[in-house]
């Protein structure tokens, strides 16, 4: 066949003349076509391999291979003669390797060489060894990482050299003649002698040829385009995590990210800070402005918002007990818009309650019926079943806490098991307002602290004067402030105010209705008031109260408060608040006023003015009438007490605490109520018989005792108390206040402010989530938000290709 190469013995041509070029050192034998009598030559050519001597796993002796061409084929050997049927006869030497134009293994050995884009570098276990007289040698990896072109072939058994097989077998260069073909086409495996021989070849000219030539050969179009474009989509992989990292950051910290410009936001601006040390971030924000934009920001956000909450309900989903209460409480933002706070209650594995918020919503009524239907879509959403909810925290007003169409009504029409509690807090904030104005000494005293408060407040001029001198004053110095209108049970700290500056307090109204300013005749009537022994005793009495019911108040504020917690918190007050009816707890109050309204040469307390009673109540009997003014205050103390003690029984004697107070008792004495086949999660015959053995090993008196028993408890052992464990889930997942939600709306004054007043709903809401769950937002994988980012849409696809 055409280009074929066929062997032909050499002991045929041993025996033919021999004759001899003198000047080209070639070897010619003539020998007789069987054909055409034509002349064939048998040549021998020096090799220019410099190993000369060295062993190469040959055979030794001569080597002559015969190549004869068919008719009208031309192989491109470099032979003496290209003529048709012209046999051409190579003679190699052991010592040395063959012309690469001559050989046969030369010619088609690129094919066979298996080169890939990277040197091969297999286990040396794979590498076949060489074995000598009384030892074998076996190739080592470490001469991989001394020499990384080691590129190992199975076609020849041997280590070639990866960049000179590519430049000089596989393309064929035309410095194949002086290449080391030991090393680029026959292949090395003398371990004898490889750390040196491998130095040798690394340090030749056709070694660093090769290196180079590699190094300089182009990628093909295609490719090149296609490396291009993904180094493109890479920086804009880079720039997006940085734009998606400073949103995390500001919404992270409440902070505005617009701007009255497009550049002047926060987020440009702290986009451009960290461009300062990012060079690919600096080009890629002067060419895509729309990667910051509002629109993008709101999505952004809202990717984390999702995330968040998301997180949130899974949790919720996950429990082994499924139950959870919601807490709800409304209010307006700075634009008057209504916001209702909505926040969930679950206890974890570990019998810890926790209380999470979950968004800000806006209604388009603050009906009962409205709320509740916000609440229900809200569960809808999150996918978190309404049959699981067993209770409800709202405050008092007639929308929440209606009977009939206030919220909890309507929530327990769809959940009949989910029990309201007024929010304790609440409670005692209207505790305390009633027994502040159940006294008119008490309710004066705190009217002009508040107006007070309000002239400091309105009144530059005041304030600096009272600050200046009560610098100079020996006392404290603490600002003055108005009360609050609506907390009254964080009073305690401004009548505190007041008391501990007393002298300074009137030494500034003195000097303010001196002024002749438009606030001195306020002044005026103020010092006049404080002036009065009266108003010192009304503060003192006044904070006998007060700070009892504030200690009361921060207790119940906690998110792991239970009902337990907050019952036996209620008795401790009670019984503390009673134990001051007794004569000298008043006595010694009465004794410290008057001491220091002689102290501040104050007028002193005396008996109020009293109207005689008309005869028709009195009859023809006179009337009591005080003898001393410790006498004639003695009265409005007690009236503040009583008035705390009715309050406290009328407040806190709700009908679903009475359904825990059951609930508890079942745990407490083991007997079971009847109450409890309510309940589903709880199996009424397991649980008495669990009871049993509780209560016969463990020794408690309330169900926060019996949670702190289960969680020390072994897994094995809790295991035999399931049921009281659902027990006790039911008793703290109710809440107890709805402080949680109040503390939202700190975070919404933080972020809708008066230059932030024109935000939307659905951004409010995000940014309002990502602000309060910082924790959770911290461990959020930015990776995974830039991979939703880009999901949206084709283009996005195209400029950022994938995070995965």
């Amino acid at each position: 066949m055409a280009g074929k190469r066929k062997k032909v013995d050499i002991r045929s041509y041993f025996s033919k003349k021999s004759v001899t070029d003198p000047t080209s050192q070639r070897h010619t034998t003539t020998q007789a076509d069987g054909d055409g009598g034509k002349e064939s030559q048998v040549t021998a050519q020096p090799c220019c391999s410099s190993d000369k001597g060295e062993e190469t796993g040959e055979e030794t002796g001569a080597q002559v291979a015969i190549m004869t061409h068919d008719t009208g084929e031309d192989t491109g050997e470099e032979s003496g003669s290209k003529e048709t049927g012209t046999p051409v006869v190579s003679i190699r030497e052991s010592s040395s390797e063959s012309d690469t134009g001559s050989d046969e293994e030369q010619c088609s050995g690129g094919d066979s060489l298996d080169i890939g884009n990277k040197p091969n570098q297999p286990d040396p276990k794979s590498i076949p060894d060489q074995t000598l007289t009384s030892r074998v040698l076996h190739f080592q990896e470490r001469w991989y990482k001394q020499y990384p072109w080691l590129h190992y072939s199975p076609a020849v058994k041997g280590v070639l050299c990866f960049y000179c097989v590519k430049a000089y077998t596989v393309q064929k260069s035309a410095m194949s003649k002086k290449a080391d073909h030991a090393f680029s086409s026959k292949g090395y495996t003398n371990w004898k002698n490889a750390l040196e021989r491998f130095e040798r070849h690394q340090n030749c000219q056709a070694h660093h040829h090769a290196v180079t030539v590699h190094a300089q050969q182009a990628a093909p179009i295609d490719s090149q385009l296609s490396s291009a474009w993904s180094k493109q989509q890479g920086n804009a992989r880079h720039c997006l995590r940085s734009i998606v990292g400073s949103v995390q950051f500001l919404s992270r910290q409440g902070l505005a990210m617009r701007g009255h410009g497009k550049e002047d936001g926060n987020l440009f601006q702290h986009l451009k800070h960290k461009a300062k040390d990012d060079a690919c971030l600096s080009d890629w924000l002067s060419r895509h402005h729309d990667y910051t934009s509002p629109t993008v920001q709101n999505e952004i956000l809202q990717l984390f918002g999702t995330c968040i909450v998301k997180d949130i309900a899974q949790t919720l989903r996950s429990l082994s007990v499924q139950q959870f209460s919601i807490i709800i409480d409304g209010t307006q933002d700075i634009s008057g818009t209504e916001q209702e706070s909505i926040c969930f209650r679950y206890v974890d594995e570990d019998l810890v309650p926790h209380e999470v918020f979950v968004g800000l919503y806006q209604v388009s009524r603050t009906t009962g019926v409205e709320i509740a239907r916000a609440a229900v879509d809200v569960l809808l959403r999150l996918n978190i079943p309404l049959a699981y909810l067993r209770g409800q925290a709202y405050d008092g007003a007639a929308n929440m806490s209606g009977s009939y169409s206030g919220a909890q009504a309507e929530m327990k029409k769809q959940q009949p098991l989910a029990l309201y509690v007024h929010c304790g807090p609440h409670c005692l904030n209207l505790i305390t307002q009633a027994a502040c104005q159940a006294s008119p000494l008490i309710r004066d005293a705190l009217e002009w602290v508040h107006d007070l408060g309000t002239l400091s407040k309105q009144s530059g001029k005041f304030k600096g004067m009272f600050s200046a001198i009560a610098a100079d004053s020996e006392g404290p110095n603490v600002s003055l402030r108005p009360l609050c209108p609506t907390r009254w049970t964080v009073r305690g700290n401004a009548v505190k105010a007041v008391l501990s500056q007393y002298e300074s307090v009137l030494v500034s109204l003195e000097e303010m209705a001196a002024s002749g300013s438009s606030s001195a005749a306020k002044a005026n009537g103020l010092h006049d008031r404080f002036s009065k022994g009266k108003t010192v005793l009304g503060l003192l009495v006044a904070l006998e109260v007060i700070e009892e019911l504030e200690c009361l108040n921060k207790s119940l504020q906690k998110r792991t408060a239970t009902i337990a917690g907050m019952k036996e918190a209620i008795e401790c007050v009670k019984s503390t608040l009673q134990g001051k009816r007794k004569g000298e707890k008043f006595q010694k109050v009465f004794d410290k006023a008057v001491e220091m309204v002689d102290s501040l040469e104050l007028e002193p307390i005396q008996i109020p003015h009293q109207r005689r009673p008309p005869k028709r109540y009195t009859g023809e009997a006179g009337s009591h009438t005080p003898k001393t003014p410790e006498e004639s205050y003695r009265p409005e103390f007690y009236k503040v007490l009583d008035t705390v003690a009715v309050q406290f029984e009328d407040r806190f004697n709700q009908p679903d605490l009475c359904v825990l107070q059951k609930l508890e008792e079942t745990l407490l004495s083991g007997k079971v109520d009847g109450i409890v086949d309510q309940y589903p999660e709880i199996n009424r015959q397991t649980l008495e018989i669990q009871l049993a053995m509780f209560r016969s090993k463990y020794t408690f008196t309330s169900s926060s005792e019996v949670a702190t028993i289960i969680r020390g408890m072994p897994v094995e052992v809790r295991g035999l108390f399931n049921e009281v464990e659902s027990l006790v889930r039911l008793l703290l997942v109710v809440p107890v206040s709805s402080a949680e939600a109040e503390r939202s709306f700190s975070a919404l004054r933080r972020l809708k402010t008066w230059l932030r007043s024109t935000m939307t709903q659905v951004r409010l809401n995000n940014a309002a989530v990502c602000h309060v769950h910082q924790d959770i937002l911290d461990n959020i994988d930015i990776k995974q938000i830039c991979q939703q980012f880009v999901a949206v849409n084709d283009r996005r696809r195209h400029v950022f290709g994938s995070f995965t």
